[in-house]
């Protein structure tokens, strides 16, 4: 099972730039996960589902409370840790800790240490993809997801999705794992997979390590 592909890898982004799209791409590409004679559920994960309230676009991962800080340390320790027992397996994940950063810096002022979560991540061998977009590209952006979108009003400040893609940069410079910036601006979603693809396989990272 040498050749055996097991890639894992992090999106992470604004709203807007295509991480959802990217992921079932990838995860239905055969130079990602292999070919198939037919589709089966290999995971898919994000923190952006809101699993501590029971209300629709209610609190989880990324924006809870800090009185839900343990609740939260649990669940990524507890993704953490699945990762680790099943790491002879593809894991694609949209947005996860730098999103939760990102979100808590801006909104209560603090600053949550991921550092023990990197290095378990980087041991099993994630990859760290930021995508991101041109300021003006986000105007059309918007026009496509307001066809589609259940709660609109979550699209009406552009600058501040200009702002967020700014910080999450910085912020991803001091990331343990392998990183990549990839432009999504033109929404070639192929061209994007592809990219992806070439990178992760020029480090490594579609096999285990």
């Amino acid at each position: 099972m040498a050749g055996k592909l097991c890639p894992k890898v992090i999106l992470e982004g604004t709203r807007l730039t295509l991480k959802t799209e990217i992921a079932f791409a990838l995860n239905e590409s055969p130079g990602f996960v292999g070919p198939r004679a037919y589709r089966y559920h290999s995971p898919i994960v994000s923190a952006e589902w809101c699993g501590f309230t029971n209300v629709p676009w209610g609190r989880g991962l990324i924006n809870f409370l800090p009185e839900e800080r343990k609740q939260a340390m649990e669940t990524f320790a507890t993704w953490m840790r699945l990762f680790e027992l099943l790491r002879y397996y593809s894991w694609i994940v949209d947005r996860f800790h730098l999103s939760t950063r990102l979100y808590q810096l801006a909104e209560q002022g603090i600053d949550y240490d991921f550092e023990w979560l990197e290095e378990r991540l980087a041991a099993v061998g994630f990859h760290l993809v930021i995508c991101v977009r041109s300021a003006e590209s986000f105007a059309e952006a918007r026009e496509e997801r307001l066809r589609v979108s259940g709660k609109p009003s979550q699209y009406d400040d552009l600058e501040k999705f200009v702002r967020q893609q700014e910080r999450l940069l910085e912020l991803s410079e001091s990331s343990l794992l392998p990183r990549r910036i990839v432009d999504v601006s033109d929404g070639e979603i192929p061209r994007i997979t592809g990219e992806i693809e070439s990178w992760m396989s020029e480090t490594g990272g579609l096999w285990a390590t």
